[in-house]
């Protein structure tokens, strides 16, 4: 099938495909010819709620967010960003069926960062001044590119789940561990969730101009290359308050001077506590419903417990890039 839709939608002829296990929510083919590799992409458009809640609007958000990345890169040189390869048609994804869509991006050599992976100060710097450019952008169409309001998209899960407190859930082998885990915590958790609404409330009512941001510019993300630094994943992109993306890379006192004296714009230390909660609560939601309905393999709960437990009990999502001791 995927070999059949390269051919017909980018007239690439495959010799081999050799599937590649990264990422969530997306599936990863090498795709090789005489001449070329390419990096295949297949989306799983019932993994994607920040876009949609349906199929046919997920991947409508799938193609303007790819759209979004092949201006970037094509139309304004913005060469941090890597794009994928437009189709015979001009199109950056093709539906695959009823539930995955597939787009082509170029296989870059590099070296790949990790989740969680800390980066010297000056790479730091180099991010910044990165993500000032991509946020100087003056985008003349919106691409149906939403506006990234203040709300924690699993919110439903995460309250359905303090509302069935007193139940057993009966899911994997760690669904009750979890819900006592919860139950223990969960005064803290609608504290967390008061905090994060009562500085939202505000922020969704501002007039705060807004810049193109891509949302997750964690090293899980980030590209080296012998060409520069590349930034992978767009489906995230939207329009949102610098903070959207500058929280992430360092909170230490002078960590963001970069991005500060490349834009002169003074990052705001609620803007930063509101994205600080919202991946916090959104992290807790998500590992809540991942412990709750499903059995995960012991390796991937195990290295996920301790972050669980520490949330609930109020810890806070860490900035994603830190310095190396």
């Amino acid at each position: 099938m995927l070999a059949a839709a390269l051919r017909r939608h980018w007239s690439i002829d495959v010799d081999s495909l050799m599937y590649l296990p990264k990422g969530g929510g997306s599936f990863h083919w090498r795709a090789t010819t005489d001449a070329s590799s390419y990096f295949v992409t297949v989306d799983d458009l019932d993994t994607k709620p920040w876009l949609w809640h349906e199929r046919d609007g997920t991947f409508l958000g799938v193609k303007a967010a790819y759209d979004v990345a092949w201006m970037l890169l094509n139309r304004e040189g913005l060469e941090l960003v890597l794009a994928p390869i437009a189709s015979d048609d001009r199109s950056t994804a093709v539906r695959l069926d009823d539930r995955y869509s597939i787009a082509v991006f170029p296989f870059v050599e590099g070296e790949a960062g990790n989740w969680g992976d800390p980066v010297s100060a000056d790479e730091r710097d180099s991010i910044l001044r990165e993500l000032a450019r991509l946020h100087g952008v003056e985008v003349k169409r919106r691409f149906a590119i939403p506006r990234r309001h203040h709300q924690v998209p699993e919110r439903a899960v995460l309250i359905d789940a303090l509302e069935n407190l007193r139940q057993p859930w009966k899911g994997g082998a760690l669904a009750e561990p979890a819900r006592r885990a919860l139950a223990e915590h969960a005064t803290t958790v609608h504290e967390t969730l008061d905090r994060f609404d009562a500085l939202a409330a505000p922020l969704n009512r501002s007039t705060r101009p807004l810049v193109l941001t891509h949302g997750e510019p964690h090293p899980g993300n980030l590209l080296w290359t012998s060409g520069g630094l590349r930034l992978v994943d767009w489906d995230t992109v939207a329009f949102a308050e610098p903070e959207r993306d500058v929280w992430m890379l360092d909170l230490a006192p002078g960590a963001l001077d970069a991005y500060e004296d490349a834009t002169g714009h003074a990052v705001d230390g609620d803007l930063v506590e509101a994205y600080r909660l919202r991946w916090t609560l959104s992290d807790i939601a998500w590992l809540t419903r991942t412990f709750r309905d499903d059995d995960p393999v012991p390796e991937w709960a195990e290295s996920n417990w301790a972050s669980y437990v520490g949330l609930l009990a109020g810890g806070m999502a860490e900035p994603y890039v830190r310095q190396r001791a």
